[in-house]
């Protein structure tokens, strides 16, 4: 019982894989069941002895996606990550990528379930966004919440505009190029405004 138990969990972690990276490639309305199924080495009729419904399948795999991108890019700090994620290899690989800039124009008409599980990878991203490493003095420095949430849309709406344009387009690369310069630099400018003061000496009476 106990091996069946194991196999039947097993099956389903590798449907959940499959299901997160085809839907961040196709769209959540782009992919069926039966696909989805092929993708992760099972057939069709074997879908509701896991899930109730697609619905189901999807929030589960927007959640093992967000997951992936926390465990790649946990330790980078702010700088990193909008380093990274702005990136020709991110805008290339989109069935490898953050469920966000794949699939948040789509979530907004899926279930509050599916929706729910964007909320909560959207706050995995800003707790990374809100700490980074200070160059100066190897330290964390907190980054404003208000920076982070506005870093986070930027990089999601690079990525998103320059998969857009067409294969080979300068305009996407300018997009990211540009993105990817003006987010590492409003980083440091965070720091260089929190980075502490020298103590003015006092005059002698």
């Amino acid at each position: 019982m106990r091996i069946k138990l194991d196999q039947v969990r097993e099956n389903r972690e590798k449907i959940v894989a499959a299901a997160a990276t085809q839907f961040r490639q196709n769209g959540f309305d782009g992919i069926g069941v039966a696909k989805l199924m092929q993708a992760a080495g099972f057939t069709v009729g074997g879908f509701y002895n896991h899930f109730s419904s697609k619905d189901e399948l999807m929030t589960e795999a927007v959640v093992a996606g967000f997951n992936e991108i926390e465990e790649r890019y946990r330790s980078c700090g702010a700088s990193g990550l909008i380093d990274n994620y702005i990136s020709k290899a991110h805008r290339d690989a989109p069935g490898e990528g953050c469920p966000a800039a794949a699939l948040a124009a789509e979530a907004s008409r899926h279930s509050e379930e599916t929706r729910g599980a964007f909320e909560d990878g959207i706050k995995i991203l800003l707790k990374i966004l809100q700490s980074d490493w200070c160059q100066s003095t190897g330290e964390r420095r907190s980054i404003p919440r208000g920076t982070a949430i506005a870093l986070l849309a930027q990089a999601v709406g690079a990525i998103a505009l320059a998969r857009s344009c067409p294969d080979g387009s300068t305009l996407a690369d300018e997009i990211l190029d540009t993105c990817r310069t003006d987010g590492v630099e409003r980083v440091r400018s965070t720091q260089d405004t929190q980075a502490p003061r020298t103590a003015r000496p006092r005059m002698s009476k």
